[in-house]
């Protein structure tokens, strides 16, 4: 029960009860009601302006754990940008130009991506801008790697070639340096045995007994052995593949048939003075694309270079071959 309250009235000098009107508790219950709810709305206003609830501060570490992770990513972007950038180094000017091919252009490898906007759907968030350079990044790396893994699948076809170019090219002497009596004649202008007369010597003279073993001088395919050409006898010749063509004449007897592979080193005739011929000996030719030229370039495989600046010496001489 409530208390009742006086007041003291000097004109009556005595004390008279306080009587409230409805209307006065009507405005006292508003103000406390109105004061309390403005109470409560700055209360949760503020609190929760300034302090974070439970799920706040949960959401908060996620976006703090996201952050990291893109930062992360992208420090790991650089690092795989700066290897792919040392391989295309490499691949552009030491693979390629070990195998003779042309590098691949700039703006090839750093194209971008034209069109319509790919990352529409990461726009318009609080971090959309992170969000959305981190995925140009990863594409553009993904379309970089994938250019150069397309480059090495080409530069391993070249290596294969490349292999069996080197294994074709007759890359040494056809006989061996203990088997001959001399380097009789080289590549040029000599004189003819029969008429006397200057005329150009296609091949290389190796004198050597009759019998002396005969090896091929790079891998390839028999695609002659007879004596069906004038002037050279028993000769054979192989086709390397590439556009070489090595040609092997005056042979006493041959060691492989037409059509039979042979690889560099492998023995496919012997000496002989078969066609015409002033002495047993072998007549040496390669040709390249149709081409005669020079065998003098052909023995990195076999000589060291004592001996080749030896035989280089002896075809030099303008002296007379022997067929």
């Amino acid at each position: 029960m409530s208390k009742v309250k006086y007041y003291y009235d000097p004109e009556s000098l005595s004390y008279r009860k306080i009587e409230h009107k409805r209307i006065t508790k009507f405005t006292y219950i508003s103000l406390f009601l109105l004061a309390s709810a403005l109470f409560a709305f700055l209360f949760v206003f503020i609190g929760g302006y300034y302090v974070e609830s439970p799920r706040e501060k949960a959401l908060n570490r996620e976006l703090q754990n996201m952050q990291l992770q893109f930062d992360l990513v992208n420090k790991k972007m650089s690092e795989a940008e700066a290897v792919l950038a040392n391989i295309e180094d490499r691949d552009n000017n030491i693979y390629r130009v070990y195998f003779e091919s042309n590098p691949i252009p700039e703006e090839q490898r750093r194209a971008g991506f034209g069109g319509v906007n790919r990352y529409r759907n990461l726009e318009g968030y609080d971090n959309s801008k992170l969000i959305v350079e981190t995925n140009k990044r990863i594409d553009i790396l993904q379309k970089q790697i994938v250019v150069q893994s397309k480059s090495l699948d080409e530069i391993a076809v070249l290596a294969e070639e490349k292999e069996k170019l080197l294994a074709a090219i007759p890359a040494i002497q056809p006989v061996r340096n203990q088997d001959l009596k001399r380097m009789a004649s080289g590549y040029g202008m000599r004189s003819d045995p029969f008429t006397k007369a200057r005329k150009m010597h296609w091949g290389m003279d190796f004198t050597a007994p009759r019998g002396t073993p005969i090896y091929a001088s790079g891998d390839g395919v028999v695609v002659r052995a007879d004596s069906g050409s004038t002037g050279y006898g028993k000769h054979i010749r192989i086709d390397h593949g590439f556009g070489y063509i090595s040609l092997y004449a005056h042979l006493y007897k041959y060691n492989v048939r037409k059509n039979q592979k042979v690889k560099r080193g492998d023995l496919i005739g012997f000496v002989g003075s078969t066609g015409r011929s002033q002495a047993p000996h072998l007549h040496y030719e390669i040709i390249k694309d149709g081409e005669k030229i020079n065998p003098i370039n052909f023995y990195y495989g076999s000589l060291t270079s004592e001996e080749f600046n030896r035989l280089l010496e002896h075809a030099s001489l303008e002296n007379q071959s022997l067929d």
